[in-house]
């Protein structure tokens, strides 16, 4: 029986697992390291965030991309440089080598329920028995695909996240959908791959993000404050205070983390697209056939005008909708027990759901405490608030197992983190 079990090593779950490595918790980590940066996004792209917003985090934050960048002679800047996908993936890497050492590079299949906690089933056929378990599988489990599109085979149709590599769609017509970061960093990677790139999307206009200036002056840092999810108050209500979102009325909590932070692609993309890739906004696709081995889109605007749109693939960059029942790793009693709030988890101060030790840290948690968690950024305060509830809990659980220390005995658990 070990304490804790980590399902996911991105930027949540590496924190996470720096920070309880001081605390004197046995826990074990599995997944594949920055699998979701590494794997399913394209080459060439560049992070929206700022650098200084682009960190994991150990529990002195001392590791952060800045230094890493320093020490390899990589060219950064905290705001006004873009990071390129594969300097954010190195620096990851080394992240984990550092400080999550004892990774296990395994596909976790199987979490069931027993009265002392839980059993985790590998890819393997090993079973742990653990405490708690802690979910932080990002976005890899939630890519949506609009349900128009989602019956044709991905011979013609795929999600964004399916395609790291561009290159084999060189003199192909392909149709991006979407109005967001990736939508626009996909459109121009493709044409500089030597695709035929069209996009389409419901959205009217493309909002591209301004590029701030850098140094900024002072007026404008208190008209715009900045925060590591981008210039403004209600960032900066978001990143300063998430579990006081979690107490705002559930229906205004929604809304928010649907509407705050939407689809806007870059500032440094613009020049990218603009002029150079057709875009089809204002429309609805209102029908998908294949036709002659080809994906016939038919659009209709808001005058109800058609047109038809003819190419030899779609890649629906339309993000990531969180639904727990994809999670099939969960066996039938724990998702029987799960309370959720428009298919997310509803969790407790400490990331827990009610499903007792069971919990949820990223994306699946930004109903809860706002849009924060939707970013890297997130995983501070995350990993911060889950390892002293976890510690704290098991100094509760070993005082209550009737053991005395001895009066010098090391520092319990929760003291170490605290420290």
């Amino acid at each position: 029986m070990i304490d804790v079990t980590i399902i996911g090593a991105g930027p949540y779950g590496l924190s996470i697992a720096a920070h309880l490595r001081p605390c004197g918790l046995k826990f074990r980590i599995f997944g594949s390291p920055m699998d979701t940066w590494m794997t399913k996004m394209p080459k060439g792209m560049r992070l929206k965030s700022e650098g200084f917003a682009s960190s994991l985090y150990d529990p002195d934050s001392a590791f952060t991309l800045a230094s890493y960048c320093k020490q390899e002679g990589i060219p950064y800047a905290d705001m006004g440089n873009p990071v390129p996908l594969e300097t954010f993936v190195s620096y990851g890497l080394e992240f984990q080598k550092r400080f999550v050492p004892d990774l296990e590079d395994r596909l976790v299949v199987s979490v069931r329920r027993t009265p002392a906690g839980f059993l985790v089933g590998l890819e393997d056929g090993e079973v742990i028995a653990t405490r708690k378990v802690v979910t932080a599988v990002g976005l890899s489990h939630f890519e949506y695909v609009p349900p128009i599109l989602s019956d044709l085979s991905e011979e013609f149709v795929t999600h964004s996240s399916r395609h790291c590599e561009l290159d084999h769609f060189r003199g192909r017509e392909i149709t991006v959908i979407g109005a967001g970061a990736s939508a626009l960093d996909l459109a121009a990677l493709l044409n500089q791959a030597g695709a035929f790139v069209q996009l389409t999307a419901r959205a009217p206009v493309i909002r591209f993000h301004d590029r701030g200036r850098v140094p900024r002056p002072l007026w404008d840092k208190v008209r715009h404050p900045t925060t590591g999810l981008g210039p403004g108050w209600r960032s900066l209500l978001c990143t300063s205070a998430p579990r006081t979102f979690r107490h705002l009325p559930e229906r205004f909590r929604l809304a928010f983390v649907r509407r705050h932070l939407g689809p806007a692609p870059t500032w440094f993309v613009k020049d990218q697209v603009v002029g150079r890739v057709p875009f089809h906004l204002g429309v609805n696709i209102t029908q998908a056939r294949i036709q002659d081995g080809r994906v016939s889109l038919q659009l209709t605007d808001r005058t109800g005008a058609r047109r038809t749109l003819v190419s030899d693939h779609v890649i629906a960059a339309t993000g990531y909708h969180v639904d727990l029942r994809r999670l099939t790793f969960l066996d039938s009693d724990i998702q029987a027990r799960l309370r959720s709030v428009a298919q997310s988890p509803v969790l407790s101060s400490n990331f827990e759901s009610s499903v007792p030790g069971l919990y949820f840290v990223g994306t699946a948690a930004a109903n809860t405490f706002g849009p924060l968690l939707r970013f890297a950024f997130g995983a501070r305060f995350a990993a911060r608030r889950l390892s002293k509830h976890l510690a704290r809990v098991n100094s509760y659980n070993f005082m209550r197992a009737g053991s005395v220390q001895p009066q010098h005995a090391e520092p319990s658990a929760e003291s170490k983190c605290e420290a």
